[in-house]
């Protein structure tokens, strides 16, 4: 399995996350975004349908329903109901590796100015590491991502 930690240090997840949800539906593989509290899922899911007049990224939530229907399926449970190859982390969201059956790609988004995230990633990158996972490190230089490792 592929896995990008992305180390955020000068935007936000809220700038960050719906400009790779793009790239992510734009490849046609379906995604979920699993977040740490159902509060920041109401709060993405009102971001994603707001953040730009000029784009349109399809997505639901539990309340929303259809889970098997959605490209893009935000959550702050264990479940991919919409049968998902792509998994993005957020706000400290965790998942066993070992329940990811069909994911193909994880993205890890991380807040590079909280110690306990960046402690969170580490831990991560290394379970990741010891099961011989891709891994990949990327990190923002003037506003573009830079692949570290």
């Amino acid at each position: 399995m592929q896995v990008d930690f992305y180390h955020l240090q000068s935007q936000t997840l809220e700038d960050v996350l719906p400009k790779l949800l793009e790239k992510a539906y734009a490849s046609g593989q379906k995604t979920v975004v699993k977040v740490g509290t159902a509060e920041r899922v109401e709060f993405l899911n009102s971001l994603l349908w707001t953040y730009d007049d000029t784009s349109f990224l399809p997505h639901g939530t539990r309340k929303d329903g259809n889970a098997e229907m959605q490209p893009i399926w935000l959550t702050a449970d264990k479940d991919i109901p919409n049968g998902a190859a792509f998994l993005f982390l957020v706000d400290g969201a965790w998942a066993e590796t070992r329940n990811l059956e069909g994911i193909e790609r994880i993205f890890n988004i991380f807040d590079g100015n909280s110690p306990e995230a960046v402690n969170k990633a580490r831990q991560f990158w290394k379970e990741l590491k010891n099961q011989n996972h891709t891994l990949s490190y990327w990190q923002q230089e003037n506003g573009r991502w830079v692949k570290k490792a």
